[in-house]
C-alpha cells in the first residue's frame, strides 16, 4: 500500500514530466534517439543516382528493367533504465535526495520514450538485481516505473555496478538505449565496472547519467561532524574547521570524478552529469542537442 506522501510525489512527477515532455523537450528526444535499424518498405524502378547496391535483381529480371529496394528507418526503439538504488542514493543536502533526482530524470526519459511510441523497461540494482521490469509501452506502464523508482525498498545498501551491467549484457537481445543512472560511487575503482560498460556499449547505445550532490565535493566549515557511510554504516569524524581536511575532501572527490571520466572516455561514452538542487532540464536538453548534432554529421 502506497503512502499518501509517495502518491503525491508520483502525481507531482507525472505532472512535471508530462509538461517537460510536451513543452520543453518536444521533438528533441525523437531527434536524439533515431531508429538504428532499417525496415524494407517497397520496390520501385531505378532512377539515376540510386545506389546500385540496392538493386533487387530478382524483381529486375522479372520486370525487364532495374528496380531498387526502398528502406525506411525503424522508428520503434527500446529504452532500458538501469537505476542504482544503493544506500548512497539516499543522500542529499540541497532540498532533494539523489534518489529523488534519479526518479525525476528517469521518469522524464520514460515519458519521452512513451510519447514517441517506444518501449521502456527498468532494472533496479544495488549489489544485485533488485527488480527487473520488461520493456513495454503505455502510460500505465510508465506510472508503474515511476512508482517503483520512488517507493521500491531495496534489500541491500551495497553497490555492484559491474554486476548490473553484466546482467544487461545477458538479458538484452535486441539493440537498446541503456540509461545507467547512478552516482557511480562503487566501493571499488572504476576499473571494476569499466570492462562490463565497454562490452555493453559495443552492442547497445549506452548513456551514463551521473547524479552528484555538492556536499560530496565541498565540505562546509561547521566544526567537528560525524558522517555515516550509507552503504556500510561506518561512522567517521571530520574536523571541518581544518582547511587541510576540507582540501583533502575536495581533492579525493576530484580524483574520483577524473577516474570516472577516464573510464567513460575509454568506453567512448559521454556522461550526463547532474547535481541535486539544480534544474536538470537545461543539461538534459543540451545533451539531447549534442546527440542530434553528432547524428547529423
Amino acid at each position: 500500500m502506497l503512502s499518501s506522501e509517495i502518491r503525491k510525489k508520483i502525481r507531482r512527477i507525472e505532472i512535471r514530466t508530462s509538461h517537460l515532455v510536451s513543452d520543453v523537450l518536444s521533438g528533441q528526444y525523437r531527434s536524439a534517439f533515431r531508429g538504428r535499424g532499417m525496415e524494407f518498405e517497397e520496390v520501385r524502378p531505378y532512377v539515376m543516382g540510386d545506389d546500385v547496391r540496392t538493386i533487387d535483381w530478382n524483381v529486375s529480371a522479372r520486370a525487364g528493367e532495374p528496380h531498387v529496394k526502398i528502406f525506411r528507418e525503424e522508428r520503434e526503439l527500446t529504452v532500458m533504465l538501469a537505476v542504482d538504488l544503493s544506500g548512497s542514493l539516499g543522500f542529499g543536502t540541497r532540498s532533494e535526495l539523489k534518489r529523488e533526482l534519479v526518479a525525476e530524470v528517469s521518469a522524464t526519459i520514460a515519458f519521452s520514450a512513451i510519447r514517441a511510441n517506444d518501449r521502456v523497461g527498468m532494472l533496479l540494482f544495488t549489489d544485485h538485481t533488485e527488480e527487473y521490469v520488461p520493456p513495454r509501452k503505455g502510460a500505465r506502464h510508465v506510472l508503474r516505473i515511476v512508482r517503483d523508482l520512488l517507493a521500491f525498498r531495496a534489500s541491500s545498501r551495497g553497490t555492484d555496478i559491474a554486476r548490473a551491467l553484466e546482467e544487461l549484457n545477458r538479458s538484452l537481445s535486441r539493440r537498446t538505449i541503456v540509461c545507467v543512472v547512478s552516482d557511480f560511487l562503487a566501493p571499488r575503482t572504476a576499473a571494476s565496472w569499466e570492462g562490463p560498460l565497454a562490452r555493453l556499449r559495443r552492442r547497445h547505445d549506452v548513456i551514463p547519467i551521473v547524479v552528484n550532490d555538492p556536499f560530496e565535493r565541498t565540505l562546509p566549515d561547521v566544526g567537528i561532524v560525524e558522517l555515516e557511510d550509507l552503504e556500510t554504516g561506518r561512522l567517521r569524524c571530520f574536523d571541518t574547521s581544518s582547511r587541510w581536511v576540507r582540501e583533502g575532501w575536495r581533492e579525493a572527490a576530484d580524483e574520483r570524478a577524473e577516474l570516472r571520466l577516464r573510464a567513460f572516455r575509454r568506453a567512448r561514452l559521454e556522461p550526463l552529469v547532474l547535481e541535486t538542487g539544480s534544474d536538470f532540464v537545461p543539461a538534459l536538453r543540451a545533451y539531447f542537442e549534442r546527440r542530434e548534432s553528432r547524428g547529423a554529421r
